[in-house]
């Protein structure tokens, strides 16, 4: 089923045995990053095997870690559709524009790609316990993949955390601990009670199989565009693993020879409030530093300091990219004006990705006849407490629509 070989870290290149249990490299921490025998798969496997695949991410299955198809663990992920936006591209000056919808994902956002391959891996290594930090669609993946697998999952996510995210992982079975601090706060957590508690930390890149998920969004892009790539992508930037993916997924496909040498600027999206990617990118440097007092509407992008910036940075540099903040006011005026054009309510990080395509068409930086794909990770349902300070209610509606409170 795959054509997997070996492991390797992203940093110093040491190189770890398939077919075991592996998180950080042991050599110098940096993150693992999963090789296959692209040149037999070359010979082997072909663009028409891969379109007699399921209508999931697992059509891709030789080109991810496992090994065994009873492993899967699968709630239909993947294959979202990519949506031609006309009246929007109209609004903005943006001939060829699309949005790649991942709120139509299992749990509502993209996280159930690279959770579903986790999941199938841990199911695969023996693994039952799992552990997460997160700022809330990491967490609500993890515990549906985790009840429909029969493992643990041990969930740690900041007490404001959106409340469509604490009761999701609830309703799944999932053992919630509510944190006063960041998800940075909650990861300390996680590593610290992990070892004794005999928990695999599925945190991002904290192990090597989330982002073979999250590189399908890069391979069903290519795919849907007849195996061509556009010329920018916009991708919301919290963790950043689904552009350290897709920049991995483009160049195994050039070498399995299915694409040319030709690569999208990828551009980083932030915010405002929490801009440790764009601060590195703005200075030259090669990594962030960890942002402090982090705060934005769009849980999803409060990341103080991703682990694979290096790479996020990498990507966005190599590929004639940018990385680039928008306000908390300024994704919330792009969304709704995405909601009002194309009937698409998306999450707060798509969101921050029209808006900033806005700034960059303005800037010159791209101009209104290339293929642009925005990336929208969640369904703006999930955010209704960031939404619903927009807009006046009815007199005594407050009590009906006043968001959750998240107990204590």
């Amino acid at each position: 089923m795959t054509f997997l070989t070996h492991l390797a870290c992203s940093k110093c290149a040491a190189r770890y045995e398939a077919g075991r249990v592996h998180n950080l490299c042991t050599a110098c921490g940096g993150p693992l990053l999963v090789h296959y025998d692209l040149e037999r798969a070359r010979r082997e496997l072909t663009r028409d095997q891969i379109a007699q695949g399921p209508a999931s991410m697992w059509r891709y299955g030789p080109l991810l870690p496992v090994g065994r198809p009873e492993s899967v663990v699968s709630l239909g992920e993947g294959m979202t559709p990519l949506v031609r936006t006309p009246r929007l591209g109209e609004r903005v000056g943006a001939s060829r524009l699309y949005v790649k919808d991942e709120g139509l994902n299992p749990t509502g956002t993209f996280k159930a790609r690279g959770l579903s391959c986790a999941i199938s891996m841990a199911r695969e290594l023996g693994i039952r316990k799992l552990a997460i930090p997160s700022a809330g669609n990491a967490a609500g993946a993890l515990a549906a993949y985790a009840a429909a697998a029969g493992m643990e999952a041990h969930i740690f996510m900041p007490r404001d955390v959106p409340p469509a995210n604490y009761i999701e992982c609830r309703m799944y079975g999932a053992r919630v601990t509510l944190v006063d601090g960041l998800i940075s706060d909650c990861g300390k957590i996680v590593a610290a009670r992990a070892p004794q508690e005999g928990w695999f930390d599925v945190s991002t890149l904290q192990e090597p199989y989330r982002i073979e998920g999250k590189k399908t969004m890069g391979l069903e892009v290519a795919e849907q565009l007849g195996w061509k790539l556009p010329d920018a992508i916009f991708y919301p930037t919290g963790g950043g693993v689904g552009i350290i993916g897709m920049w991995k997924a483009f160049r195994e496909l050039e070498q399995l020879g299915w694409i040319g040498p030709e690569r999208p600027k990828m551009i980083a999206v932030q915010a405002e409030g929490c801009r440790p990617v764009v601060r590195a990118y703005e200075e030259g440097a090669g990594a962030s530093q960890f942002w402090e007092h982090a705060t934005t509407v769009a849980a999803g992008l409060r990341v103080p300091k991703p682990l694979g910036d290096f790479l996020i940075l990498e990507a966005a540099r190599e590929s004639g990219g940018t990385c680039l903040a928008v306000s908390d006011q300024e994704l919330l005026d792009a969304g709704q004006l995405l909601a009002e054009t194309e009937g698409m309510f998306v999450a707060p990080e798509g969101a921050a990705c029209v808006a900033a395509l806005q700034k960059l068409l303005q800037s010159g930086f791209l101009q209104p006849d290339e293929t642009m794909i925005i990336y929208n990770t969640g369904s703006g349902l999930k955010y209704l407490d960031a939404y619903g300070t927009r807009f006046d209610v009815e007199e005594g509606a407050e009590s009906r629509l006043a968001g959750l409170i998240l107990p204590r």
